[in-house]
């Protein structure tokens, strides 16, 4: 046996045996990259999925052309110890649109649990002091309520509503 040989040494076509080696032999074979039939043709996934308890009590606010939107921060504990022997949280930014906003806000209230579906966005805009400030939150495309039906929550009455400038 010489190290020059590879896996071709040991392979024998005839032994019924040698299924293996033959897949062995494609992994010698150099790798080839395969062209993408034009723009777009890749499959790329952005879906974030997410359960946790709110914060806070969430707050509907209108954009100036009137659609409903609400910003809620989801605790999301991990699923391991850290050194201390405790659970640690993270704190997930989440904006909701529309009818799920509305819901939202008039159902649930801070400690709830809720599921989230959505995807993972990115953005940037100019704060007070003139530096950028970079965000990246979830922007929801369905929610679930988990935590059952609350005796105790009777939808407040509508508050004010003040238009934001989102678009």
């Amino acid at each position: 046996m010489t190290k020059t040989g590879g896996i071709n040494e040991f392979y024998d076509k005839n032994r019924p045996d040698n299924r293996f080696f033959s897949l062995l032999q494609q992994w010698e074979k150099p790798a080839m990259i395969k062209p993408s039939k034009g723009e777009g043709a890749e499959k790329m996934i952005n879906q974030v999925t997410l359960v946790g308890r709110l914060t806070r009590d969430p707050e509907l606010r209108k954009t100036t052309e009137g659609t409903a939107v609400t910003s809620i921060t989801l605790a999301v504990n991990r699923n391991f110890r850290n050194h201390n022997g405790d659970f640690e949280t993270d704190f997930v930014q989440c904006t909701l649109w529309r009818k799920a906003a509305e819901n939202t806000c008039q159902y649930c209230r801070k400690g709830a649990v809720v599921g989230i579906t959505g995807r993972l966005q990115s953005r940037n805009y100019e704060g007070k002091d003139g530096k950028k400030v970079y965000v990246t939150e979830v922007v929801a495309e369905s929610i679930r309520f988990l935590s059952g039906r609350a005796q105790d929550v009777v939808p407040e009455p509508k508050k004010e509503e003040t238009a934001v400038g989102i678009s």
